[in-house]
C-alpha cells in the first residue's frame, strides 16, 4: 500500500530529452536528461535565464513542440499513464480536461474579434460537446466571477480589458474544463508590479481553494520564494539544481544557482551589492564540451570543461548536477 506520508506524484517526468531538427543533419539538443515530480496541490518553480529551455520543456508536457520539436527520450507520466505512448487524439483529451497551460503574452493570446465569453466556453465545449448553452453560460460566469472578473463582462472584447484582466480572462480559460495541473508560463509578463502580484496571489489562492498543481515558469526569484513549495533551476536544457524552497533558497549547491541568488535584491539587507553572471547561455548549436555551465562559472576546474556532470542526488528530491556535490548526502 502506498505510504499516506508520500503519496505518488500526480506528475513524473523522467529523463525527458528534447532536440530540434531543422533538417535530417542538424540535432540541437533543448532539454537533456531532465526529471522532476509535481504532487496534487503543489507549486513548482521552473526557473533559469531567458533559453535555458523552460518553454520548450513545458511544451512537451502537452506535446506542443514545434514541427522540428522531438522528443527523443524519456517518460512523461500522469497519473501512472505516460503520455508519451497516447495517439494523438488520445493526447487531446488530456489537454485543457487534465493539463491546461497559459501561454505567455496574454496582451496578444486572445482573439480580438471574439467576446472573452465566446473563447471561454471554447475551451468547454471542444472537450463536452453536448453542454447545454444555459449550462454554458453559468459555467463561463462562475469561471469569470472566480478570477475577479464580472460575469456581466462576458459580452465585452479582449480589447476592452486592461493587461492584467486579459491576463485573468486567460487563468479562466485554463480552470475551464476542471484540470488538476495548470502551466503558467511566464503569466506576469508585460504587467506592472502591482498587477504582477495580483495575478500571482490568484494562482496561489486557486491552487489552495482547488488542490490545483501549478507550474510556474518565470525569472522572478522573489516570486518563487514567495508562493511555490519546490523549485526546478534550469540551465541550457539541463538540470542545475532542484529541491524544495528552503534548501534552494538557503542551502544553494549549485554555483549557477548561488549566482541567481546572489543578482537578486536582498529586501532585509539592501545596502548588500548585486552581482551579475557573465557571459550568456549558450546556444544549441554551440554547447560546450563539458558542463554547460562552466565558461560562465567561478568555481570550474578542468574536469569541468571535458565532461558533463551527472545529476546528484543529494537527499530526497534535492538534487544537483555539479562536481563540487559528488559524494555528499
Amino acid at each position: 500500500m502506498p505510504n499516506p506520508k508520500n503519496p505518488p506524484a500526480l506528475l513524473e517526468v523522467q529523463n525527458l530529452s528534447v532536440e530540434f531538427m531543422p533538417d535530417k543533419n542538424t540535432h540541437l539538443k533543448a532539454v537533456q536528461d531532465v526529471s522532476f515530480s509535481l504532487h496534487e496541490g503543489e507549486l513548482l518553480g521552473l526557473v533559469g535565464e531567458s533559453g535555458c529551455g523552460k518553454t520548450t520543456m513545458m511544451l512537451s508536457l502537452l506535446r506542443l513542440l514545434p514541427e522540428a520539436g522531438r522528443i527523443t527520450a524519456g517518460e512523461i507520466l500522469y497519473r501512472n499513464q505516460d503520455l508519451l505512448d497516447l495517439e494523438e487524439r488520445q493526447m487531446s483529451d488530456y489537454r485543457w480536461k487534465e493539463i491546461a497551460i497559459i501561454f505567455q503574452g496574454a496582451m496578444n493570446a486572445l482573439n480580438p474579434v471574439r467576446t472573452v465569453h465566446d473563447q471561454i466556453a471554447e475551451a468547454i465545449t471542444c472537450h463536452e460537446e453536448k453542454t447545454p448553452k444555459e449550462k454554458l453560460d453559468a459555467r463561463v460566469s462562475d469561471l469569470l466571477e472566480m478570477v475577479g472578473i464580472s460575469a456581466s463582462r462576458g459580452t465585452q472584447y479582449p480589447f476592452q480589458f486592461s493587461g492584467g484582466m486579459r491576463q485573468r480572462v486567460m487563468i479562466a480559460m485554463a480552470l475551464a474544463c476542471s484540470p488538476s495541473i495548470v502551466i503558467a508560463d511566464e503569466p506576469t509578463t508585460a504587467l506592472d508590479v502591482m498587477i504582477q502580484a495580483q495575478i500571482l496571489e490568484l494562482l496561489q489562492e486557486l491552487s489552495q481553494r482547488l488542490g490545483l498543481s501549478v507550474i510556474l515558469v518565470t525569472h522572478d526569484l522573489g516570486v518563487v520564494a514567495e508562493i511555490c513549495d519546490h523549485v526546478l533551476v534550469m540551465y541550457a536544457g539541463v538540470t542545475a539544481e532542484y529541491g524544495d524552497v528552503d534548501t534552494i533558497y538557503n542551502h544553494p549547491v549549485h554555483p549557477y544557482t548561488q549566482d541567481l541568488i546572489k543578482a537578486f535584491p536582498n529586501l532585509t539587507n539592501p545596502l548588500d551589492s548585486l552581482i551579475s553572471i557573465p557571459g550568456y547561455p549558450p546556444r544549441l548549436d554551440a554547447l560546450p564540451a563539458g558542463c554547460r555551465f562552466e565558461p560562465r562559472c567561478p568555481k570550474a576546474f578542468e574536469r569541468c570543461r571535458i565532461e558533463q556532470p551527472p545529476v546528484y542526488e543529494l537527499k530526497a528530491r534535492h538534487q544537483a548536477s555539479c562536481f563540487l556535490v559528488e559524494g555528499q548526502k
